[in-house]
């Protein structure tokens, strides 16, 4: 998420009515199943002024779920930020699982990195400081990897979503999942142009015309949930 101006608390991240309504959802069914690493890094992350760049917790336990349901082993994710749905990644797949993260940062990167080998998991990680465009590419170079990928998950600048998305629709096996973050992006999909903050304005239209393009695509199923600041899962069809 780039718009950190909205807020720093992981309340903030919700789109549910009220806040007491997100705290009854984290604290009853989220918290208590959260692995200690991926807690500790959070707790970490919350002190970090751009925290709310971070994926919001009840969306990571949904994305657990979906990667144990399609037992993925081969991912890739765009936009590690500390790492947290890194690490959760991490954790859920499988000894021999592999994970091409791509970040411009390194350096918050290395704030969840001490976590994440603590946790056991950085074997399985192939962390890549580089725009994501090229890597994508590069792995699009080697035919070997086209429809190799189990799972992908994007959180990064806005405006490559749909460049991101034709290169994975190449990556993702049939049957594959991408799940992309910030859909709804706080709310303001839904607001009009004059009642959106100015700071959230751009992203609002990028992420209009993002969302509008995977409703027409006919390559993948979808479904936008509202967790976190919105996920849209695709699942690739043929």
């Amino acid at each position: 998420m780039d718009y950190e101006k909205k807020g720093s608390t992981s309340f903030s991240k919700g789109l549910l009515q009220s806040e007491e309504l997100y705290r009854y959802v984290l604290e009853t069914c989220v918290y208590p199943r959260e692995p200690e690493p991926l807690k500790e890094l959070r707790d970490i992350t919350a002190t970090h002024p751009r925290a709310v760049m971070a994926t919001a917790p009840d969306a990571g336990q949904h994305i657990a779920m979906l990667l144990k349901l399609i037992n993925a082993k081969k991912t890739i994710e765009v936009g590690v930020f500390t790492g947290y749905s890194l690490l959760l990644t991490a954790l859920t797949i499988p000894e021999d699982g592999k994970i091409i993260a791509v970040d411009m940062n390194r350096e918050a990167y290395e704030i969840g990195l001490p976590v994440i080998r603590r946790a056991g998991v950085e074997n399985k990680i192939d962390f890549i400081e580089s725009e994501a465009l090229p890597v994508l590419d590069n792995l699009l170079a080697n035919p070997g990897n086209e429809n190799s990928f189990d799972f992908a998950f994007i959180d990064a600048d806005k405006i490559n979503y749909w460049k991101y998305h034709e290169r994975l629709m190449k990556l993702l096996k049939v049957g594959g999942i991408v799940v992309y973050d910030n859909t709804l992006w706080g709310g303001s999909v839904a607001m009009s142009e004059e009642c959106t903050p100015e700071v959230m304005k751009e992203g609002r239209q990028r992420t209009l015309e993002f969302n509008k393009l995977l409703a027409a695509d006919p390559r993948v199923e979808i479904s936008l949930a509202p967790l976190g600041d919105g996920i849209t899962i695709c699942r690739r069809k043929h």
